[in-house]
């Protein structure tokens, strides 16, 4: 079985730990979820939980996801994933994953989007060491050398170049639980996580813990 829940970054602040240690946490809003569709393997070839968070207005949503969220008695959500799992479904439409009991939960893996930059030169994007800024190389210090040869006539694919960086899925390992709000739907993780405040997360169990659900 393998769960996991969706959320917002909210910001980074501190934490102080039992032993008097300041600490620097994410905080992060997440859930409640619930369960818009089950993915099993009779039907779907696979097993997978469909959740939603962030409710949107009736205004905001069109007919697609307000049909689509009505068939589990929900409204439409601004984020939507799947979340897959291992040996078939235990939850039904319109249930909802929060996070009670997540205390036991030592360590976590959090997928988040990056923080967009942009079109960026390959000394920002690639860290590139650039040219020598002396005799020879004029003013162009920064330039990302050649990129082919005479042979085969054509620039090879995979060269790294200048191009657009950031704003992609980024997954941050290894982040440990410091303390969880269930009653606020709050969880503070050790470290830092990608993207900007507001941004939409996916928390995952490192160790395949599996979190209760509110049944229906």
């Amino acid at each position: 079985m393998w769960r996991g829940i969706l959320g917002r970054k909210i910001g980074m602040t501190q934490f102080f730990t039992e032993d008097g240690k300041r600490v620097g946490v994410t905080v992060v809003e997440a859930g409640p979820c619930p369960v818009l569709q089950v993915r099993t393997q009779e039907k779907d070839g696979y097993d997978a939980y469909q959740l939603g968070f962030d409710p949107k207005t009736e205004k905001a949503a069109n007919k697609a996801e307000t049909g689509h969220a009505k068939k589990s008695g929900n409204g439409a959500m601004r984020f939507i994933r799947e979340i897959r799992v291992e040996g078939g479904a235990e939850l039904n439409e319109g249930d909802k994953v929060t996070l009670a009991n997540w205390e036991d939960v030592g360590e976590v893996q959090v997928l988040s989007k990056s923080k967009g930059k942009g079109f960026q030169g390959v000394m920002k994007r690639h860290n590139f060491h650039g040219l020598r800024a002396t005799h020879g190389v004029k003013t162009n210090p920064r330039h990302g050398g050649s990129i082919g040869s005479l042979t085969p006539a054509r620039t090879p694919s995979g060269v790294k170049m200048p191009g657009h960086m950031g704003d992609e899925w980024v997954t941050q390992k290894g982040l440990s639980v410091a303390k969880v709000i269930p009653e606020r739907n709050l969880i503070m993780l050790r470290g830092s996580v990608p993207g900007p405040a507001g941004g939409y997360v996916i928390i995952r169990p490192t160790q395949g813990y599996q979190p209760p659900v509110e049944k229906k």
